[in-house]
C-alpha cells in the first residue's frame, strides 16, 4: 500500500488528549478515523473527525478482552492500521501482533524493544553503557534492601522500574514519589506489593525538564521536536499544562539518538531529561515508546507526528521533518486549573515543590493571562467544539462522569 494511499486508522484510548490530537490531525488530512474506548462519548470520539466509535472493554481491567474487541473491530470495520495512545494499549497490541492475533499495521517497534524502553532499570543500564548521564541510583530488588546504608542524599526519588505492572488480574499504576527521610522511604516501600519491584532510588535532580520527541522509520530518524514545560500538573512536576516549542538541545538530541539508535527504534518515542542545575548537565529520566499528552503542540508547531506515522504505515517515502516553528505555545486549560488549585489547597511541602518554583501568587498572575502571542488552546477549538464541551462537563460534574 504505497503512493499516498489513505489508510483506515483506529485510534485507541479515546479519552486521552493525544487521541484527540491524532484524530483531528488524521481526519483533517482525509483519513478515515475510528476511535476506540471503553465508553462513548469520549474526548476523541466527540470530535467531528471521528468516523466510527468502537466500544471495547477497559484495557486496564481486562486486556485480553480488549485485544479481542480490537481484533474484531479491525475485521468488521476493514481497518488497515491501529494507533495506540497509552503504555498499556501499546504493549497489549504489540504482543497481539507478535502472537499473530492482530492483522493490521502499527507504527511501533517489536515487543522486546518496547518492553526494554518501558523498563527504567533497563534504560538506566543502557544509558550507562552509552555514556549518557543518569542520576545517582540504587536498585532495590525487595523492600528490605532499603535497610542498608544507601549512600544517597535525601530527598530521594522513589521510581518503580515499570510504570505499569499486571498484578492479580489488574494493572497497577506505579507513580513516582519522594521521601524526605528514611522513615518516609520505609513507609512508602511497605505499601508496595512484590510485583512492583524492582524499584529505583535516585537522587533528586533540581532543574528544568528537557524532552526530545522523535519518530523513526525502521531505525531512520524522520521527525524531531522539543518543548519546554512552563507549568505542570502537579506543580512539582508531571503532566505539562502549558508548554512552548523550543529548539532541540544538541546534547539531548545526541543522547536521545544514541539511546533510540541502540534500540533500533521504529515509531514515536519521547526521551526525557532534566537539566541538573548543579553543573548544567543533562540527566536521563525515562523513555516513553508512544505518543505523548502534549502532542497537539508539535502538530501546531509544524511536526505532524500522526500524519508521518500514517505515511510510514502506508510505506510511503517520508521526508524527514527536523525543523519547526519556535515559540508556539499550547495550554491545556482544565489541567492548568487543576494545577493552580493544587498550589492554593496544599502546602509547598505537600506538593514537594522545588526551591526555584515561583510560588502561588506569581503563578496565579501568569495563569490569569488568557492569551499571548503564539498561544493556542489544546482541546478548545471553535472549528471542532464538541471535545471541549465534553471535557468541560466532565471537569465540572465529575461524579456524573463516573457513571461511564
Amino acid at each position: 500500500m504505497t503512493g499516498g494511499t489513505k489508510l483506515r486508522i483506529l485510534v485507541t484510548d479515546g479519552d486521552n488528549r493525544s487521541a484527540l490530537a491524532a484524530t483531528r490531525s488524521l481526519g483533517r488530512a482525509g483519513y478515515h478515523v475510528a476511535v476506540a474506548h471503553h465508553h462513548h462519548p469520549a474526548l476523541a470520539s466527540s470530535s467531528r473527525y471521528c468516523r466510527a466509535r468502537i466500544q471495547t472493554p477497559d484495557p486496564q481491567k481486562d486486556p485480553e478482552a480488549f485485544c479481542t474487541a480490537i481484533v474484531e473491530a479491525v475485521r468488521t470495520h476493514r481497518l488497515d492500521a491501529v494507533m495506540p495512545m497509552s503504555d498499556i494499549t501499546t504493549l497489549t497490541l504489540a504482543r497481539a501482533m507478535q502472537d499473530g492475533l492482530l492483522d493490521c499495521r502499527m507504527c511501533a517497534p517489536p515487543l522486546d524493544k518496547l518492553e526494554a524502553a518501558a523498563d527504567k532499570r533497563t534504560t538506566l543500564e543502557l544509558a550507562m553503557q552509552l555514556g549518557v548521564p543518569v542520576p545517582r541510583s540504587i536498585v532495590l530488588e525487595q523492600h528490605r534492601d532499603a535497610e542498608r546504608d544507601l549512600d544517597l542524599p535525601y530527598p530521594l526519588v522513589i521510581k518503580p522500574a515499570r510504570s505499569r505492572v499486571w498484578y492479580k488480574g489488574k494493572w497497577l499504576f506505579n507513580a513516582v514519589s519522594y521521601a524526605r527521610t528514611p522513615e518516609e522511604l520505609q513507609a512508602t516501600l511497605r505499601e508496595f506489593v512484590p510485583a512492583q519491584f524492582p524499584v529505583l532510588l535516585q537522587e533528586r535532580i533540581e532543574g528544568p525538564g528537557v524532552g526530545v520527541f522523535a519518530c523513526y522509520d525502521r531505525g531512520r530518524l524522520v521527525a524531531l521536536f522539543s518543548h519546554r514545560r512552563l507549568r505542570e500538573k502537579p506543580p512539582s512536576g508531571g503532566v505539562s499544562v502549558l508548554r512552548e516549542s523550543v529548539p532541540v538541545d544538541p546534547a539531548a538530541d545526541a543522547h536521545a539518538q544514541a539511546l533510540l539508535g541502540a534500540l533500533a527504534w521504529h515509531g514515536p518515542a519521547m526521551v526525557e531529561f532534566k537539566m541538573d542545575q548543579r553543573d548544567n548537565s543533562l540527566k536521563l529520566m525515562e523513555i516513553n515508546g508512544r505518543l505523548w499528552g502534549s502532542l497537539q503542540l508539535a502538530i501546531d508547531a509544524g511536526v505532524d507526528f500522526p500524519r508521518l506515522m500514517a505515511r510510514i504505515m502506508a510505506e510511503d517515502n517520508v521526508t524527514p521533518v527536523l525543523s519547526y516553528r519556535i515559540g508556539v505555545r499550547t495550554r491545556w486549560l482544565w489541567g492548568d486549573v487543576d494545577s493552580i488549585l493544587a498550589l492554593f489547597l496544599k502546602s509547598r511541602e505537600e506538593l514537594n515543590l522545588p526551591p526555584d518554583h515561583p510560588g502561588r501568587w506569581r503563578t496565579l498572575l501568569d495563569f490569569l493571562v488568557p492569551w499571548s502571542r503564539g498561544l493556542r488552546y489544546e482541546v478548545l477549538s471553535l472549528e471542532d467544539p464538541r471535545p471541549w464541551i465534553y471535557e468541560s462537563r466532565h471537569w465540572l460534574f465529575p461524579k456524573r462522569s463516573k457513571s461511564h
